[in-house]
């Protein structure tokens, strides 16, 4: 089979993150599916690869429910991969893109169930939104002997406090929405003074908060925010 599959993380937003390995597969692409956030809507992945994209490459957009149907979800992950595989099928080059890393809290690891382990098929890593953060910030993921956990803030609470308990380094994603409840667990865990929010990281409209105690519990917060934790350091120093 002449056509290929290739999965490729954009990285956290900024189009200078994505690999060069990336940005070369994306430039030779016949088809490319993008994720969009809703039906019609905008898609930030494509938007970041859209300099790469050769004129002839055909661009298809792709709408994931985030309901809690999950017969729906199921039917659409299904079409997906089945839309790709036909693709492939075909002899084309294809491309399906994730922001971040595509094997990380990604809507691609539900079409990569479906397909099994093709030879045809190709993941790229991309730089993780909490990578980046830690870099743009200067508060390190983890160092020496410290364990990292990485957590979606839609785990329980249980689950949270128990990570948080047990890391020395947690990572907080999906804070959005749920910043107040947060918030209070890291003050109740003593663990508020080694904390840090960064939103849309890499973006034009980045913010980043140092010092969690002084952000209202009803701020405003853009959907892709998230925290940092770090017990061995402060990102107030």
């Amino acid at each position: 089979m002449s056509g290929r599959l290739y999965a490729l993380g954009t990285g956290p937003g900024a189009s200078d993150l994505i690999t060069v390995r990336a940005a070369r597969i994306i430039g030779k692409l016949d088809v490319l599916y993008a994720p969009a956030g809703r039906k019609g809507g905008d898609s930030l992945a494509l938007s970041i690869v859209r300099e790469y994209l050769s004129d002839t490459t055909e661009v298809r957009t792709c709408h994931f429910p985030m309901s809690a149907d999950n017969d729906e979800k199921a039917r659409v992950w299904d079409e997906t991969a089945a839309a790709l595989q036909h693709e492939v099928e075909q002899g084309k080059q294809v491309g399906f893109i994730t922001l971040g890393d595509s094997m990380l809290f990604s809507t691609w690891v539900f079409l990569l169930a479906r397909m099994g382990n093709p030879e045809w098929l190709e993941i790229v890593p991309g730089v993780t939104s909490f990578a980046a953060i830690a870099s743009r910030a200067q508060l390190p993921l983890a160092m020496e002997q410290q364990s990292l956990a990485v957590m979606s803030c839609t785990a329980s609470h249980q689950a949270l406090t128990e990570a948080l308990r047990s890391h020395d380094c947690v990572v907080l994603m999906k804070v959005y929405g749920r910043f107040a409840q947060i918030k209070a667990l890291l003050q109740h865990l003593g663990l508020i003074d080694h904390a840090l929010l960064m939103a849309e990281a890499t973006l034009p409209g980045e913010q980043c908060f140092r010092n969690l105690e002084e952000v209202p519990d009803d701020q405003t917060l853009p959907y892709f925010s998230t925290i940092l934790v770090n017990k061995q350091w402060s990102p107030r120093r």
